[in-house]
Parts: structure tokens; sequence; C-alpha cells
């Protein structure tokens, strides 16, 4: 069982609501900042600066300096969550809608059910849960419309299927994060888990050729406003949140963001870059959306907890 003090009801709350707006807005931002800079090299310049900020802040703080053991378990989560998890998803964006990625990355808490279950001691999900998972992955096919030409409206078959490859590898450094044992604090943990992540992004960078397609005198003044939102706000307020809930409370409640971050990016790709919104994209968010609320909504078991 754990010993860690309880958090306020007031924390949890806020720490829910940063979640739900900020990474709901951060694909709009990725979908900006894309367009004129390489997706690998983007999001590991992001993930590094706000790490080596985030470091920095808590060793002039006094904090320990990491052990060699947080190191190599916090590289192993930053591998999952940052380069599979979001590398992926800003190389789909692209071509795929800001609006539409979020809505396809919000069957990620399907995926935890399924590597939750997977996990050594892990409990078989309901009869539910696979029914949940079918609608989820119904939903998302409903919206890809793979069958259809992107002309006609479907999407780019690569695309969504890195975004589904995407929530797989968040689901998996996530369930990993709650059983690491290094015993590292929240905020250190996001700092070394950015720090590594991003480092591996920069490596993946190099390997495909993007620092020799980045051009700083071609990015524009809305790029570099959005990569400086994804630095400070995304990064060090969002992704650090998204840590420390992790340690407090369950897989389930905090994969609940998958409700609410669709909407909010749907609604700012419209609102902002005029994406458009169709019957079909209101009537498969549907779809998707209660595939997760089924999921979500289930009690966790004593085994979901954090130890």
């Amino acid at each position: 069982m754990s010993t860690r003090p309880l958090p306020s009801r007031t924390a949890l709350v806020a720490a829910f609501a940063t979640i739900y707006l900020v990474w709901g807005s951060t694909y709009l931002a990725i979908r900006v900042v894309v367009r004129d800079i390489p997706p690998f090299l983007m999001a590991g310049s992001r993930f590094v600066l706000a790490g080596a900020l985030l470091l920095a802040w808590l060793q002039a703080r006094g904090a320990a300096r990491p052990t060699a053991a947080q190191w190599r378990d916090h590289a192993v989560t930053g591998f999952f969550l940052l380069l599979g998890g979001n590398g992926l998803v800003a190389w789909a964006e692209q071509t795929v809608p800001s609006g539409v990625t979020a809505l396809v990355i919000g069957v990620t808490p399907l995926a935890m059910a399924l590597v939750a279950w997977a996990w050594p001691g892990g409990t078989r999900p309901r009869a539910r849960t696979f029914g949940a998972l079918l609608l989820g992955l119904a939903g998302v096919a409903w919206l890809a419309a793979p069958w259809e030409k992107p002309a006609q409206g479907g999407l780019p078959l690569t695309g969504v299927v890195a975004l589904l490859a995407s929530g797989v590898l968040w689901a998996v450094g996530s369930i990993q994060s709650k059983h690491a044992r290094s015993g590292a604090d929240p905020l250190l943990g996001a700092a070394l888990q950015m720090f590594t992540g991003g480092a591996m992004q920069l490596v993946a960078a190099a390997a495909l050729g993007e620092f020799g397609q980045f051009h700083p005198g071609a990015v524009g003044p809305a790029a570099w406003q959005a990569f400086v939102y994804l630095v400070f706000v995304g990064s060090l307020v969002g992704f650090s949140t998204f840590v420390w809930l992790l340690r407090h409370s369950t897989p389930a409640l905090v994969a609940t963001y998958a409700w609410v971050n669709p909407v909010v990016a749907v609604w700012l790709g419209w609102q902002f870059q005029g994406e458009q919104v169709t019957p079909r994209t209101l009537a498969a968010s549907a779809v998707i959306i209660i595939a997760v609320v089924l999921i979500t909504l289930q009690k966790s078991t004593p085994k979901d907890r954090a130890c």
C-alpha cells in the first residue's frame, strides 16, 4: 500500500482541469508548428528544453540529484510516452487535422485497459470492456473512412495507424510509470522523462534527416508562438501534471482526459484553423467518447491503485 500523503480534493480537481483543457489545446499548437518545423525535431527540442528547465529549477530548490536507477526507469517511460506516444502524434499531424487527431487518440483508455490486463498481475477486463473496445475501434474506422480517398472525406491511412500505435505506446508508458520503483518525486520524474524522451526524439529526427529539412528563417511567427506554448504550457505544466496524477490517481481516472481533449481540440481546430466538422465527425466522435466512458467509469480494482 502507498505511504504517500493523499492530495487534497482541490489539488486533484485543478490537476484534472489542467490536463483536460491544456492537452486539448496542444493538438492545435502541434498542428501549427509541424507546418514549419519537422515533427520529431520540434517535439525533441520542446521536451529537452522543458526537461532541462525543470531539472535546473529542482536543483536550484535543493532537490537531490537523480540516481542512476531513476534515470534508467524514467528513460524507459520517456521512450514509450514521448518518442512513441507524442512523437507519432506530431508526425501524424502533418496530414491529419488536429481535432480528428484528438478523437483517434481518444481510444487510448481502451488500450490502457488491455495493457493493464497484459501487465504481470493484471486483471482480465470484463465483457463490457471488450465491447467498448470494439465500439471504439468502430468509431475510429467510421471517422477515418479508409475506404474513401482524402478528397472524399477519408483520412490518410498511415496517419491513422501512427495515431493508434501512439495510443498503445502511451498506454504502455503510463502503466510502466505506475509500476516503476525508483522512488522519484513526480516533478523529478516528469523532468527525467521529458529530457530523456526528448533526447530520443532528437535522435529519431537525425535518423530521419529532419535537421537538414529545418530552415529557421522559414518558420513563421505563429509557429514560434505555438512552440513556446508547447514548451511552457503543454510540457512544463501539462506533462508534469499528468505524471503527478499517475502517482496520485488510477490510470482509468487519469485517462478521462480523453473525454474532454477531443471536444476542446475539435472546437479549437474549427474556430482557428477552419477544420471541417461534418455530421460524420460528430457521430463518430459520439461513438468513440461513449466507448471511452464505458471503460473509464468502471470501478478500478485494488491492483489498479497506486502502490
